[in-house]
Parts: C-alpha cells; structure tokens; sequence
C-alpha cells in the first residue's frame, strides 16, 4: 500500500514538473517558428550571394559584411536611424510621460476625454495616415500651405530636404503610436499613491520637481519599457510612412536600417547584402539592449520588489 501511495505521489510530481513545459511548448513553437527560424535563416543567407531568382546561392563567406561596412550608403542609413530614434524618443516617449502627469496630477476635468482623444489615432491604419498626411503637408495646394500663405509663410518642399523628411515621417509615425504610449505612462502614473503626490504639494515642492523626483521614479518600470518599444517598434512604424511616401528618397535620405534592409532584398534582389544589414542590426540592437538591462535596470523602481 505505501509502496503504491510512493508511486502515484512520484507520479503526480513528474506531472507537476512536466506541466509548464508543456503549457509552454505551444507558445515556443510558434515563436521558434516566426522569430527564431526566420533569425538563423538571415544569419544562414548573409554569407551567400543570392538574388531569391536563381535556385544557386554562391558562398561568399564575410564578404556581404566586408561590402555592407564598406558601402557610404550603410553609414549615411545608420545616421538617419540614429536621429529617427532621437526624434521618436522625444515626440512619443518624453512628451507623453509629461502629459499623462499633467492630465494625471494638474488637470481636474476631462480626463477620459483627453484619453480618449490621444488613443484614437491607434485605430487607424498608417497607410492611410501617410497619405492623409501627404496632403495635409503639401507644400503647394495643402491646408498647411494655405493657411501659412495668408501670413507669407512659405512652406519647404520637405519630401525633397534631408532633415525635413525625417522629421516630418517621424511625426507622422508618432501621430499613429503616441496615443498607445500615453496611455501605458498614463496607467502607471496613475498607480503613484496620491497621498505621496498630496505631501509633496503640502510642502509647496514645485510641480516639475514632483514629475521629476517623484513620478518618473516610481513609474520607471513602464518607462523603461516604453522607453525600448519607442525605438524598436517606432522604427518598424516608420517603415509603412517611407515605403507609401519617400521610398527611402530623396537619394538615401529618408531610409532606415529596416527599411533599407526590404530595399536590398526585394528592390535590388541582393539578398545576402540585406542579410548582412539585418545581421549587424540585429547585434547592435542585442548589444544596446545588454548595455540598458546592465547599467539602467538596476536602478528602476518596481513597486513589490
């Protein structure tokens, strides 16, 4: 009888340590399908020279590397990336923490009204945002133009001005993903006790000095989360902007690295070129992310730590 109670109570613990892996194995098949697989694949094509045409791939070995390092048209992208990610930092990570504080803390009224509004450009799809913003921008014959013609205002000709162009897709990226930022910051912020808020005003502390060393503290978990999904999904965003807009142009200006690396591969068929690009992303995104979660992890806030 004990010998039998031994067996099913074994039993029941390999069950019990069996159990995770398999509610998991379903989540990591899919993941190991979409994610890992198409990974090492890039990593497999970036040192064979392959136009996705011919049934032949040339081993090439390091080359692919040599030329995309070698190539000015690489570093005049990594530097239209770089300020892409300075520009979305700012619009859709540094302006949305301020205003979910201020509707949070400063504002008395319309709350769900502002939230609402700031999320609802979430709903609309970014293909038709690009061309709606493509006509509200026209520098000739757009609402923008017009109203600034009234004033002698003269507005730049931005799809064809290398700063411009980025700043205007960067805009139109944020117009579709600042409202989701807002309202994760929102929801945090929102979690801060009010009694410490309260103590703070009691003893006259001004109000940046409160968003500053109380708020941005004690909401760093989600901001460091929004922080690292602004850079990488707002780079992905601003794919569909380029792509329906600039095409990259004019002349490189307006590309990203994930845009450039679609461009390689499906424009000019040098797949092993666009692998190579997306390989070296991909490490110095690894590398950055490594760098965050050794030195700026250990300083967030997390409230039941």
């Amino acid at each position: 009888m004990t010998t039998t109670i031994l067996s099913i109570k074994n039993k029941e613990g390999c069950i019990q340590k069996i159990a995770p892996y398999a509610l998991l194995l379903p989540s990591l098949i899919v993941l190991g399908f979409f994610m890992f697989w198409p990974f090492i694949y890039t990593i497999y094509l970036s040192f064979f020279d392959w136009n996705m045409v011919s049934t032949k791939k040339d081993f090439v070995g390091f080359e692919n590397y040599i030329d995309v390092l070698k190539d000015p048209v690489t570093w005049k992208v990594m530097g239209n990336t770089m300020f892409y990610i300075v520009l979305l930092l700012a619009v859709n990570f540094i302006v949305p923490y301020v205003f979910a504080y201020v509707v949070e803390f400063v504002l008395q009224r319309m709350k769900g009204f502002y939230k609402s509004a700031f999320f609802l450009p979430a709903f609309i799809s970014l293909v038709v945002g690009s061309i709606l913003f493509t006509w509200i921008l026209n520098p000739v014959s757009g609402p923008v133009a017009i109203i600034a013609g009234w004033f002698n205002i003269t507005i730049p000709i931005w799809s064809k001005l290398d700063s411009w162009v980025i700043v205007v897709i960067t805009l139109i990226t944020s117009w579709k993903i600042w409202g989701y930022h807002f309202i994760l910051l929102f929801a945090s912020i929102s979690g801060i006790s009010k009694e410490v808020i309260e103590a703070a005003r009691l003893d006259n502390i001004p109000l940046w000095r409160i968003f500053f060393r109380i708020v941005v503290p004690m909401s760093s978990s989600t901001g460091i989360y929004v922080f690292i999904i602004t850079i990488v999904q707002g780079l992905q965003f601003a794919f569909t902007p380029i792509k329906v807009i600039t095409q990259g142009g004019p002349n490189y200006a307006s590309s990203n690295v994930i845009y450039q690396a679609f461009h390689e591969a499906f424009v000019l068929y040098r797949t092993g070129h666009s692998a190579a690009l997306s390989t070296i992303t991909m490490i110095i995104f690894i590398f950055l992310l490594i760098i965050e979660f050794k030195f700026v992890e250990r300083r967030i806030y997390y409230e039941n730590k």
